[in-house]
């Protein structure tokens, strides 16, 4: 027979049941003060709850929690029913056993659930002569079962015998996770899956799903009508944006770049992802197109393994405060509107027939001392749940590439959008404006015009707009100006704070939607108030409760304030008329983005002085925008402060290393300091930016332009150091970095090379192509084109041989981009969703290499020979 299993998350509370003292299956943070009674442990005999001077539990309720043992065993069905009260009769003496014997806890542990099942058993030889022998060899399996869960109940209440313990227990709690995902297959095999009431509530949750996610609010758009929509259909107005997968290998030149692919397509080859992307970049976009795509079983060809999954989509915020929910609290720790109506198990049986999608968005929205907490109980409910797709996102400074790598997920970062995609969303953005009732229709167009040739021309614009948070942003500011647009990005935020918390409404006509007559700065105080507050919780929600008593407090210093209304009135002005915050079911708050909680919360830091709070979490990732924030809003000595405070002695390892690339980062921010600050920032960090690994070198991308000036001499380096500087310097968007890329251009390496030419689509194109393109080696060198700028200009680079087509081009832009004598070999690295036969027109065209995580590619000329890349 097989093994019985039982349940941990009912096996759990029962086998707490037998233990005094503690409440079942949680683990109290005093018993890691708590030291064992003897040098080999504390007597179990001394624990159980059936002993001692008031005993909890009796025999009677000893036979009681047997026979709950033996309904819960996989496989008691196949039994007799009088053969299941047996073996429960049976069963109550070995456990009744632990108030008899003189084992230690340590000594439980140490022997492992099959010796110490044994152990109980010979101390009542003979208990079982009367069984079937069916019934004994059930017995004596489900006796394993229960010693597996009450090992596993010691070392959760005693931190201190895990430590001891270390192999022992983390075996222990592997054998309980793969008893649940054997418990799991059992139930699957023996339930009918597909019955009425949960194909029923099935249909009814995927056409929630579709009405809760078809649709995409730009941050910070003002529409001049009170009629607008704040949102649009998705499906209509969706970008598809780039992703590249993990980093380079390092293992000699015979590496390869990492083409950018659709990241809407991340999925199709992969059963597990990391999304990992900056604020705003998209990420969770890309969640609701995938569950609202999956929902509507309107798939591509590509992403087929996701056909007939259900999606769960978790933001990591709704839960952040409770932990990460096990499948029976899905729909209601997101407040999903049919929690109430699930039928039980629902989800469990979801899982369990590996039919899921699981979509976790915003891992940084839990604060860093939690996300290990989360990244275990996500890693448990995988083994148990296995066969399920899983998705994560999170910012790139919250957790590293190698998080969940040995849960076989696989690093995918989004990439900034190229000039096509920032030219599409600019023009889908003007073309939905057209569905407002707005009086400016006529002059969209002059909006839309002037701003795409602003973009290329100005570099803080076109590094802003390479995400679609700020690239919505600035179309909104470049319709309310009317051209005129800010170029920093704290110059966009007080801009965009005035348009919706002063103008929005007076230039709306929307005059008297309530009796709160406020002006920007008591509006902006409150919400700082409340951004403050979640950041000092480290949450991103509030529940109501919370709110009104922080409103209700800072009142009476609010004298334009005061007099307008209860907090319950203003609570409701600002969520109603601001347009910065939402309401969630059950009554908590939000910001409508991370970014501009951040940007709230550290203005009012600023005003308050709290430096030393800022300074106390400078290394934790969650609060690098709001201490950037900081010093973009801060007086020149209150700069200097934070900043000398980010280089002040004290932290240590990485710790140390975060505070003072976070001081670099922080001089792009700052209007005025004293030189010396700035002299001994820059001494304190020019060591630092030797990266070590290409990881390293990637993450220097966020510091700045700053990393520049501290990078060491290109000429005195070696090829495989060089590299890495390469990898750091085509990641920072400055006229700068292109200075010094140039100082590498000479080199022979092929890695090398392939990163210079990688790394053209970060900068003006024909200036980079002048400076670096042409200077390379072009022998063995993939030249990668994603936009048609850069295919317009391979023409004038001589029509290379070699050509990585990685962004989405038809045939005829291609037949028409590059050089049809020329062209010898071509890498494809991005789905162009067309037959081949196209390349007929290459007469020299010899090698067609692909990259594997594309769909095979059909109606390939015969005399050109395919590779997998």
């Amino acid at each position: 027979m097989e093994p019985v299993r039982l349940p941990s998350r009912y096996a759990t509370p029962l086998v707490g049941r037998l233990f005094a003292r503690r409440d079942p299956g949680v683990r109290h943070e005093a018993d890691a003060d708590e030291p064992p009674s003897g040098p080999d442990g504390r007597l179990i005999a001394g624990l159980v709850s059936f002993r001692g001077g008031n005993p909890t539990c009796g025999y009677a309720e000893l036979q009681c929690i047997a026979e709950e043992f033996v309904a819960l065993g996989t496989g008691a069905d196949a039994l007799a029913a009088a053969d299941r009260a047996a073996v429960a009769t049976v069963l109550a003496q070995p456990l009744a056993s632990m108030g008899e014997l003189d084992t230690t806890d340590v000594q439980a542990v140490r022997m492992g659930p099959q010796d110490y099942a044994r152990q109980l058993r010979s101390a009542v030889p003979g208990a079982d002569r009367r069984l079937s022998e069916a019934a004994a060899e059930y017995h004596d399996s489900l006796l394993v079962a229960v010693c597996l869960h009450i090992l596993s109940l010691l070392i959760d209440r005693s931190p201190a015998l895990a430590e001891r313990l270390p192999e022992r227990s983390h075996r222990i709690r592997q054998l309980v996770d793969l008893g649940d995902a054997a418990a799991v297959r059992h139930e699957a095999r023996r339930q009918q899956w597909s019955s009425p009431a949960d194909d029923a509530f099935e249909e009814r949750y995927l056409r929630t799903i579709v009405e809760q996610h078809n649709k995409v609010t730009i941050y910070g758009i003002d529409l001049p009508n009170p009629n607008t929509p704040d949102n649009w259909p998705l499906d209509a107005s969706y970008l598809s944006l780039g992703a590249e997968f993990g980093s380079a290998r390092e293992d000699g030149e015979a590496t390869e770049t990492c083409p950018v692919m659709p990241a809407d397509r991340a999925l199709g080859d992969q059963e597990r992802v990391l999304l990992r992307g900056a604020a705003g970049s998209g990420k969770t976009t890309l969640v609701q197109w995938l569950a609202l795509s999956t929902a509507r079983d309107q798939l591509p060809a590509e992403l087929e393994g996701l056909r007939g999954r259900i999606p769960f989509v978790l933001p990591v915020r709704r839960f952040a405060r409770q932990g990460f929910p096990s499948p029976e609290d899905f729909l209601s720790a997101v407040q999903h509107p049919l929690a109430a109506e699930a039928p039980d198990g629902w989800v469990a049986r979801t899982l369990a027939a590996e039919r899921g999608l699981l979509l976790v968005d915003g891992i940084d929205e839990v604060a860093e001392h939690q996300r290990a907490e989360v990244r275990d109980r996500l890693r448990r409910l995988l083994r148990i749940y296995s066969g399920n797709a899983c998705m994560v996102t999170s910012r790139p400074p919250a957790v590293d590439a190698e998080w969940l790598a040995d849960e076989g997920f696989l690093e995918l970062t989004l990439a900034p959008m190229s000039r096509d995609q920032i030219a599409a969303f600019i023009t889908a953005w003007h073309a939905a404006c057209r569905t407002d009732e707005g009086l400016d229709h006529s002059r969209l167009d002059d909006y839309k015009d002037r701003l795409l040739q602003s973009i290329p021309l100005y570099r803080e614009l076109r590094g802003l707009a390479t995400n679609p948070l700020m690239c919505g942003l600035i179309c909104a500011l470049n319709r309310d100006r009317s051209g005129s647009l800010p170029k920093g990005r704290r110059e966009l935020y007080d801009a965009a704070m005035e348009m919706l918390l002063q103008r929005r409404d007076p230039e709306r006509r929307v005059l008297y939607a309530d009796d709160v007559r406020l002006q920007r700065a008591p509006r902006e105080r409150l919400l700082r108030k409340l951004a403050y507050r979640m950041l000092v919780e480290e949450h991103s929600l509030l529940d109501r409760e919370s709110a009104l008593g922080e409103i209700g407090r800072h009142l009476p210093a609010i004298p334009a304030v005061s007099e307008q209304g209860t907090p319950e009135t203003l609570y409701d002005h600002l969520l109603l008329r601001t347009g910065v915050l939402r309401e969630q079911a059950d009554g908590s708050v939000e910001f409508v983005h991370r970014t501009v909680q951040d940007y709230l919360a550290a203005k009012e830091a600023v005003e308050r002085g709290t430096f030393e709070l800022l300074l106390e979490h400078a290394h934790e990732p969650e609060w690098e925008e709001v201490i950037r924030m900081a010093v973009a809003h801060a007086r020149p000595d209150e700069c200097a402060v934070l900043l000398e405070g980010l280089i002040a002695p004290g932290s240590r390892g990485l710790r140390r290393n975060r505070r003072r690339l976070l001081a670099a980062a922080c001089l792009e921010h700052v209007t005025e300091l004293d030189p010396t600050t700035h002299a001994r920032i820059r001494r304190e960090t020019k060591n630092m930016v030797r990266p070590a690994s290409v990881a390293a070198a990637r993450g220097l991308g966020w510091v700045g332009p700053i990393v520049l000036e501290m990078l060491p001499d290109p000429a005195r380096v070696s090829d495989e150091e060089a590299y890495r500087l390469a990898v750091t310097a085509t990641r920072i968007n400055d006229d700068a970095a292109v200075h010094y890329l140039a100082r590498l251009r000479d080199r022979t390496s092929l890695r090398l090379r392939a990163e210079l030419a990688r790394g053209w689509h970060n900068f003006d194109t024909e200036w980079y192509a002048e400076q670096i393109l042409r200077h390379l080696d072009p022998e063995g060198l993939y030249i990668p084109v994603t936009d048609r700028m850069e295919l317009a200009t391979l023409d004038r680079l001589g029509g290379p041989e070699c050509v990585q087509v990685a962004g989405g081009f038809t045939p005829e832009e291609l037949l028409d981009g590059l050089d049809r004598e020329r062209l010898k070999h071509l890498w494809l690295a991005y789905d162009l969703r067309v037959g081949m036969e196209w390349l007929s027109a290459f007469p020299r065209l010899s090698t067609l290499r692909v990259t594997p995580r594309l769909p095979r590619v059909r109606g390939v000329p015969e005399a050109v020979r395919i590779l997998s890349s």
